[in-house]
Order: structure tokens, then sequence, then C-alpha cells
């Protein structure tokens, strides 16, 4: 057998194994379903109570109250237009009829009106605030939960195999590269499929729900560009985790052995999410190997990035990708046959044993 179907035959286990484990399933369900949930039900239940309004006295003030709006009746346009600039209303009807708003047009005051008014918007925004936010969290959340998911299971799978002895077995008929290929192949394909199904899922709900179709346009080559930042980085903490299974010798020990990564995880995630309106923090933090696959997407969705940035983030992240395979490689390899305890990442990355087996 080649070492490309030694490290397929090795994904194809590790996917099997996962798509027969129930906790796998329902976990992945329930994810699915906060998905929905999120996308579906604001666009049923984000309207709120009737808008507030500001018009002169006369027949559309009198349509406006017959609707059910709160009518605020002032003495000129410009008031009307003092008051949505402030805050204090959310919508004016002047002269014209036209209808003033700061970023979305009121589609009950509006309705409300016999003539269909123009809306002229103050401060027009291609997105609400509520998406602006909800879309960075969105990309950093997916990201780290995923990857942390995937990650300590990858880790649990090694450490798994070390204890139960079959890891001695393994490493006598097949490389020990090929074999932390297969898992991080294996798991990248499990963490690739279930964050497709959240992309088909989240769009499709936010169509359902009555997401503007600008967002819908926007939010498309944000995800496009989130799937091979994903991928990279993925497969970059992928290996540190095998490193980490591969460092213990027990199933309780991992949590403690894998903090250093998760630190590394968290850290981004809420920095990303805290940051969101500090531009020039977003922009460094999407360049940093870390955060990136999180905050260039993000950067994108708001137009902030220029078409070559993501092109050149993503080449960082694939560099220090590639170098962090190699560094969870060796120590994978000078660990996996310690059975005395918990090794020490400086013997593991001493220890050449591991590397000669594998040949």
């Amino acid at each position: 057998m080649t070492t490309f179907d030694i490290v397929r035959l090795v994904a194809a286990r590790e996917i099997r194994v996962k798509l027969r484990d129930k906790t796998f399933l329902v976990s992945t369900a329930i994810f699915l379903l906060v998905v929905v949930a999120s996308t579906v039900l604001p666009g049923f239940f984000g309207e709120g109570g009737p808008s507030s309004v500001a018009a002169t006295p006369g027949p559309a003030a009198t349509a406006l109250a017959s609707a059910g709006l709160d009518v605020r009746t002032v003495a000129d346009d410009a008031s009307a237009e003092r008051l949505v600039r402030e805050g204090d209303v959310d919508a004016a009807v002047v002269a014209g009829p036209r209808v003033l708003a700061m970023e979305d047009a009121p589609s009950d005051v509006v309705e409300a009106l016999s003539a269909q008014p123009p809306v002229q918007l103050l401060e027009p925004s291609t997105v609400n605030e509520t998406v602006a936010f909800l879309v960075p969290y969105a990309f950093a959340f997916v990201f780290f939960i995923t990857s942390l998911t995937f990650g300590l299971q990858i880790a649990q799978s090694v450490t798994e195999e070390k204890q139960t002895r079959v890891v001695e077995i393994l490493v006598a008929t097949i490389p020990v590269r090929a074999l932390l290929a297969g898992k991080v192949v294996g798991g990248a394909v499990l963490a690739f499929g279930q964050i497709a199904l959240i992309t088909v899922v989240g769009v499709v709900g936010a169509w359902l729900g009555g997401a503007p179709g600008d967002v819908l346009s926007l939010l498309g080559p944000a995800i496009a560009w989130f799937i091979p930042f994903f991928v990279v980085g993925f497969v970059m903490l992928a290996a540190l985790w095998a490193a980490v299974g591969a460092l213990v010798n027990r199933q309780e020990d991992i949590a403690g052995a894998s903090m250093p990564i998760q630190i590394a995880m968290m850290l981004p995630f809420f920095a990303v999410i805290v940051l969101q309106d500090n531009p020039v923090a977003i922009k460094i933090l999407s360049y940093l190997p870390v955060s990136s696959p999180t905050a260039m997407p993000s950067r994108l969705f708001d137009g902030q990035a220029a078409g070559w940035e993501p092109l050149l983030s993503l080449a960082i992240l694939a560099l220090t990708s590639a170098a962090m395979v190699v560094v969870g490689a060796r120590i994978y390899e000078g660990s996996l046959l310690r059975t005395n305890g918990r090794t020490k990442m400086a013997a593991a990355w001493r220890d050449r044993e591991a590397a000669r087996l594998a040949g």
C-alpha cells in the first residue's frame, strides 16, 4: 500500500467511527437547530412594536394614527427631521410626502400611507447593527467550537490507542506520519462537513427569516473566504491536538496538556468579538494566524478589506500551518510510543525513536 492509501484508510476509519457515535450525531443536530433558531426567529419576532413617527398636522398624521402608530405632531418638517436624527422617533413624514428614517425603511409607516411615498435614509447602512455584530460572532463561534470539538476528539482518539496499546500494532505496520495524517484528514473532513451543513442551514434560514438581499450578497463572499481559512486553520490546530493526545497516557490528562492550545483558541475568539468596532485592532487580528480565520472574513463582510488582503492573510496562515504541522508531527512521533506517564514536550522533541520507526 502507498502512503496515500494508508492515509485514506486511517481517515475513513476515523470518519466511520464518528458517524456511528450517537453523541456526535445528536450534538450536530442540536447545533443545526440553534442555527435555524438564530436565523429564522429574528425575522418573525424582530419587528418589535409600532414605529414612532413625527409629522405635521394633516391627512398623513391622521392616517398614521389610524394605523396604530405612535404619531408625534410637530410644527414643521425641519423639526420632524431633527427628531429623527436625535433618535426621538423612528421616522418622519415630511412634504411630498416623503418618509425620513436613519438606516432602515420603516415598512409599517410606508404601508400606512395610501400614496406609498419614497423613503429617504439619512444615514443609510448596508447592514443593521444587529447583523453587523452577529456575523463576526458567528464566524468566531463556529471556528472556535468546531476546532475545539474535533481537535479534542482527535486527541482522545490518539490517547485511547495508547491506553489500549493498539498504537504499538499500528506503528509496526504503517508509518507514524501516515497515521497522524489520516487522523488529521479524517477530522478535517468531518469538521468541513459540519461547517457545510451549518452554512447551508444558516443561509436558508436567513432567507426564510426575511434577511435583505444585500445582506445575503455580502455574506456570500465572506463565507467563500471563510472556508479556505477554516480548512487551513483547522489542519494547523489538528496536528497540535494529535500531539497533545500523544503526550499523555490517560483521557483524564488531556485537559491539562491541551490548556495552551485552548488558550490560544479562546483569546482570538473573544478578541474578534470585543474588538470588532476597532478597525485597527481587527485589521491586525486578520493577519495573525490564530485569529485570521475569523477576523478576515468579518472584515470582508463589512467591506473593510481590499481584494489582495485575504490572499496575503491566507498565505501567512498556510505557512504557519505548515510549520505547526511539522512541530506537531515531531512531538507526535517522539511521544506516541512512550507509556511511562505524561511525556514532556522537550523529551518528545528530542526522541528520535518514533521517527526512526516511521522510516
